[in-house]
């Protein structure tokens, strides 16, 4: 006899996953700060490379699913102080260009083309970029389908879009992203859930299709892995 599991068996599954974030979470409520205000706190001691446990898991996983940069245009949108800027060169990107919506990360951004914008209304040529690189942004932005729409725009035909982003699981669970600003208090950052089937629904109506997904995880001291963030490539036709 098969016996097939029930939907009952599926919800438990993932309450036990979300247990075990809850346990993590500290037994402080923090103050939460617009995306804006973060980073003109964060921008000083934010160094452009992986600089703590998620950036590094993050990072490691958005190379596995990156294109090949190579004589390519890439735009590194949100770029803040330059990390996947400065990776896109050392893989040997033709042009890198920065955008971020703060003045403050871009004051501490080494690249050169660089320029203060936002994702929902980028300042370029439609079909000017090969590859986009964003990492860990978009969870600032209550809607994807704005940023989504220009990334298409600015796309060349066969273009690629990696995005990473928290992964809603553990933002569900009452996980935060976190900073400790230069006042030594320790602040949560602006942050909105996407699921799956909000980058699945979003990249359609802006004609771009989701070619491949990764859910990068660390490992927790009972010895499971859990997914923290979500890695995203897109692509247009």
């Amino acid at each position: 006899m098969v016996v097939r599991p029930t939907l009952q068996f599926y919800f438990k599954g993932i309450l036990t996953v979300l247990d075990r974030f809850r346990r993590l979470l500290p037994p402080i409520s923090l103050k939460t700060l617009s995306s804006l205000d973060a980073y003109a706190q964060w921008a000083a001691n934010y160094p452009p490379r992986a600089h703590n446990t998620l950036m590094q898991v993050e990072e490691a996983a958005m190379r596995k699913l990156m294109p090949d940069l190579n004589g390519q245009v890439v735009l590194d949108l949100a770029c803040g102080t330059g990390r996947y800027g400065l990776l896109a060169r050392d893989l040997g990107a033709k042009q890198v260009i920065g955008l971020d919506n703060s003045r403050a990360m871009l004051e501490a951004n080494p690249q050169r083309q660089i320029a203060l914008a936002t994702s929902e209304a980028i300042p370029m040529r439609r079909q000017s970029v090969n590859v986009v690189l964003c990492g860990l942004a978009l969870g600032h932005l209550p809607s994807l389908k704005p940023t989504l729409h220009e990334i298409n725009r600015i796309l060349k035909s066969g273009g690629v879009a990696l995005i990473s982003d928290f992964h809603p699981f553990v933002f569900l669970s009452g996980g935060q992203r976190t900073f400790t600003a230069s006042d030594g208090l320790t602040y949560a950052v602006e942050h909105h859930a996407h699921l799956y089937a909000d980058y699945h629904r979003a990249s359609r109506e802006s004609d771009l299709w989701i070619e491949d997904v990764m859910e990068a995880s660390i490992e927790m001291n009972n010895g499971a892995n859990t997914p923290i963030v979500i890695i995203y490539r897109l692509c247009k036709s």
